[in-house]
């Protein structure tokens, strides 16, 4: 750790207040019984003791987008003729994302493999990504859906994150584990931390990890997964109560997949970019009607080979998924990728044995 602040309960929306000057702050606040990122505004009231229902994912990658505008006009002289003028709209303002978990900032640097790149670089998510810092907040109690040390990682681990809050006595140690994410603690609403506030947050994060139910490694599913490719009746079964909603792609920390459309009118348009799901028929219907994913078994085989398989070969070995268990939490029929990954792995499920 680079530098640690010590920050009042009390003082929590004077920096809040501070850090929005010039800024778009996001924090997580109840909205129709769920939580979700909001900006920050005097009277916000943030919500802190529990996982957001759904990840920041969209303060970098929004869910719908306007990549450019275009608009076409017609040569006076030459009516045949058409000119076609296209003008990129790349919005990238200044962000702070406080509040998330570690799993939550984690989840970008699945990103940035993939758009952000020596030889490819998606220049909307890229700036975002460089103009957006990430608070987090250890967790203290993790989910009983939360299987973070399993991929590699711990409720703890601030890989990706800028700042870190840890809960001690009466408020946060606040850790600076970036150089961009220094210069947020600077604010008068910081104090300097003591040995005290230090101490607990050690022990906080010890316990934290101590909390977490026993890990196993997630690394040898790469090879297992592909050994089960074409056992379509593995994948039938662990695919049966599946609706194919898509939901657990949306509230998925390291999700990517988009798709592209151009909206016209007249002489003017938009190119928009916005979510898709691998667990959608339409996601690999091809214009002659033929679908190489037919089923909720291929579409799921995908999702979780993608992650568990595919990713960790072609990037040498990161898992896509942080581990965060939105995906079961939140599935109305709950499936579990725990167990489908397990399964393949021949390892004992919570549902072993069961029909």
């Amino acid at each position: 750790m680079m530098s640690a602040k010590y920050l009042a309960q009390g003082d929590l929306s004077a920096w809040l207040g501070a850090l929005a000057q010039g800024r778009r702050v996001l924090v997580p606040v109840r909205e129709n019984g769920a939580v979700v990122f909001r900006p920050y505004g005097p009277g916000t009231k943030p919500v802190l003791t529990r996982q957001a229902d759904s990840p920041p994912k969209e303060s970098v990658f929004p869910s719908t987008e306007r990549l450019m505008e275009f608009s076409y006009s017609k040569d006076a002289e030459n009516l045949g003729k058409v000119a076609l003028d296209i003008k990129e709209t790349v919005n990238a303002p200044a962000t702070v994302v406080f509040g998330g978990r570690p799993c939550d900032a984690r989840g970008f640097t699945v990103f940035d493999r993939v758009y952000d790149t020596k030889t490819i670089r998606d220049p909307y998510y890229a700036e975002r990504r460089a103009s957006t810092l990430f608070v987090t907040l250890a967790c203290d109690t993790p989910e009983t859906t939360c299987f973070c040390n399993s991929v590699g990682s711990s409720p703890v681990d601030a890989d990706g994150s800028d700042v870190l809050l840890t809960p001690v006595d009466g408020g946060w140690l606040v850790e600076a584990v970036s150089e961009r994410g220094k210069a947020l603690l600077d604010a008068p609403a910081l104090k300097d931390a003591t040995a005290a506030a230090q101490d607990q947050a050690k022990a906080a994060k010890e316990a934290a990890e101590a909390a977490m139910p026993p890990a196993w490694d997630a690394a040898p599913a790469a090879a297992k997964l592909l050994e089960k490719f074409d056992d379509m009746g593995f994948w039938d079964d662990v695919s049966a109560k599946c609706i194919s909603c898509g939901a657990c792609t949306y509230l998925c920390p390291t999700c990517y997949c988009f798709t592209v459309t151009d909206e016209r009118s007249g002489m003017k348009g938009e190119r928009i970019r916005t979510w898709d799901t691998c667990m959608s028929f339409q996601f690999t219907l091809e214009a002659s009607g033929h679908n190489p994913r037919p089923t909720k078994a291929h579409r799921l085989k995908n999702r979780v080979g993608h992650k568990f398989s595919y990713y960790p070969d072609i990037h040498k070995g990161p898992i896509a998924c942080c581990g965060c268990g939105r995906c079961i939490k939140l599935c109305p029929v709950s499936v579990d990728i725990r167990e489908i990954v397990r399964l393949a792995m021949e390892l004992p499920t919570a549902t072993a044995g069961k029909p």
